[in-house]
């Protein structure tokens, strides 16, 4: 298996991505790891830090066809989907096609939708797919939606239900950034014209072929023995009311191939997983009432008991 060409989409993207965003070049390898794996991304963060900006320069890395929405508590379904409209001159109804018929969807503040709305997301986020009064209408490949909420404001918002929750591949959280790197962001011309010059380096050719290959990175029985127990442990810990779904198991998986894989490797180690399960396994968890630890706390604290397994020559 060839890895250079992993290692070289991953770079062609964090650099133009650099350009705009300074100091998250994890964050922005975690959601090329998301691209390739075909999985969707939600970041979660306090305001202003650069967010949404991020989650543009990424769509505009790629090229694509790109729709933002503003999540609102007026958004309808419809606003989303489409609708059929009576077209007067040619007498019969037509298709008129919404926002989320694009390859890259940037769903704003998506937690101050109603659940009605934020309920349009289901099934293309999972199928691929749309329908409308009984017509399903397939999405052009390659097909992304990256969110963003507040966590810190509870007033006029809508926590995401937990199957909407587990349909998104990765939660990410940007932090602030360094004092330097905050200064360099000060200094330099506004963020906004620079994005405005930023292309495509990508093409969604290189990325089909990525994401046809990556499964040939090769899991050993030890760690899949060792991913499953961690995803297990969180079913049954007495502390977990919800764990880990099949699906969160599977996105496990298929993050830690990927994280290898652009990182020249075509074999996994056990810090792929324990990199992974960090933005794969927390907002999957729904932990009991008596429980005082958030569940990201929860998940460094099931890393750090369950035995990894020892590498091999």
């Amino acid at each position: 298996m060839d890895t250079e060409i992993f290692v070289k989409f991953k770079d062609r993207l964090l650099a133009n991505c650099q350009s705009v965003i300074v100091g998250k070049d994890e964050a922005i390898e975690q959601i090329v790891i998301c691209l390739i794996a075909g999985g969707h991304v939600l970041l979660e963060d306090v305001p202003g830090t650069g967010k949404t900006m991020l989650l543009r320069t990424f769509a505009k890395s790629l090229g694509g066809d790109f729709r933002r929405v503003q999540f609102t508590p007026d958004l309808l379904p419809s606003d989303l989907t489409g609708i059929n409209f009576y077209n007067q001159k040619a007498g019969e109804f037509e298709f008129r096609p919404g926002p989320l018929f694009a390859n890259f969807i940037l769903a704003d503040e998506i937690n101050r939708a109603t659940p009605r709305s934020q309920s349009a997301l289901l099934e293309v986020m999972e199928e691929r797919q749309i329908t409308v009064d009984g017509v399903t209408h397939k999405m052009a490949q390659p097909y992304m939606v990256m969110a963003t909420q507040n966590p810190v404001e509870s007033y006029g918002t809508f926590p995401l239900p937990e199957a909407q929750m587990d349909r998104f591949f990765m939660r990410l959280s940007l932090g602030y950034p360094e004092r330097d790197e905050e200064t360099s962001v000060l200094r330099r011309r506004d963020s906004k014209s620079i994005l405005e010059e930023l292309g495509a380096v990508v093409t969604p050719e290189e990325l089909s072929a990525l994401q046809n290959s990556y499964s040939e990175v090769r899991v050993s029985d030890e760690l899949a023995d060792y991913l499953m127990n961690i995803v297990v442990r969180t079913r049954t810990d007495e502390l977990a009311s919800l764990g880990v779904s099949t699906r969160g198991a599977l996105a496990l998986y298929r993050a830690s191939q990927i994280r290898a894989a652009v990182n020249g490797r075509d074999y996994v180690i056990p810090e792929d997983v324990k990199t992974e399960a960090m933005a794969v396994l927390p907002h999957r968890i729904v932990l009991s009432g008596n429980s005082h630890l958030d569940t990201a706390t929860f998940v460094r604290r099931i890393l750090d008991d369950v035995p990894v397994p020892l590498d091999r020559p």
